[in-house]
């Protein structure tokens, strides 16, 4: 069974590398069949897949187009093992409010993070990229969030997640939202400098620290 499910999960890796959509589809239910857990299909499989895409993207090999058909793959694959995730329903879904900061568009890794945190049962509202820190925190007191996530590939814009954490703390809202950090240059030294409450460095443990912070 252990040889078979890693042999799954490499298939799925690799039609969202080849973007081969069909292959997602195919392998997705192979996964349902065999009784293997849809989670971790996703975590280990698909989203696999999609952290080697952001690799080949930032060593240019793969383009924009590319990437995009790559998600397209990841995506069908999702939507097949999604009606599969335990816990989902279960009880009033947590908020997070995710975007990449002001001065960056770089943004594979929050969509990621966004799907990961989606099928794992959370309300995810995306921002999109290239956000200003106050935009952060109007939205999270907007919709009530328990996290705020914030993302950047760039060390030029890093001072936009402090930016956030300090007027959390002047507005005298810091104790409301859990505020997460995450991305290239971000390291966990970082997010304790800037008084953060958590980094993550991919999109699995983006998930594994918002389920943290919540229970």
């Amino acid at each position: 069974m252990r040889e078979l499910k890693a042999k799954l999960f490499q298939d799925l890796s690799d039609a969202v590398v080849d973007m081969d959509e069909e292959k997602a589809v195919e392998t997705s239910h192979q996964v349902i069949d065999e009784g293997i857990d849809a989670y971790e299909a996703i975590e280990k499989g698909l989203a696999h897949g999609m952290d080697r895409v952001g690799e080949l993207f930032d060593q240019e090999e793969y383009f924009i187009p590319e990437v995009l058909i790559c998600s397209d793959a990841m995506y069908a694959g999702v939507e097949v093992l999604k009606p599969h995730l335990k816990g989902d329903e279960q009880g009033e879904k947590k908020k997070v409010v995710i975007g990449v900061i002001e001065g960056d568009t770089h943004d594979i890794g929050k969509n990621l993070v966004k799907i990961m945190l989606e099928t794992s049962g959370f309300d995810v509202f995306d921002l999109g990229r290239d956000i200003p820190p106050q935009q952060f925190v109007d939205k999270a007191k907007e919709v009530g969030a328990h996290i705020i996530g914030l993302s950047t590939l760039m060390t030029t814009t890093m001072d936009g997640m402090r930016e956030v954490v300090r007027i959390l703390e002047e507005t005298n809202l810091r104790e409301q939202f859990k505020v997460i950090v995450g991305g290239g240059p971000i390291s966990q030294s970082f997010a304790d400098k800037i008084g953060a409450d958590g980094y993550a460095a991919n999109a699995a443990d983006a998930v594994r620290l918002a389920r943290k912070l919540v229970s």
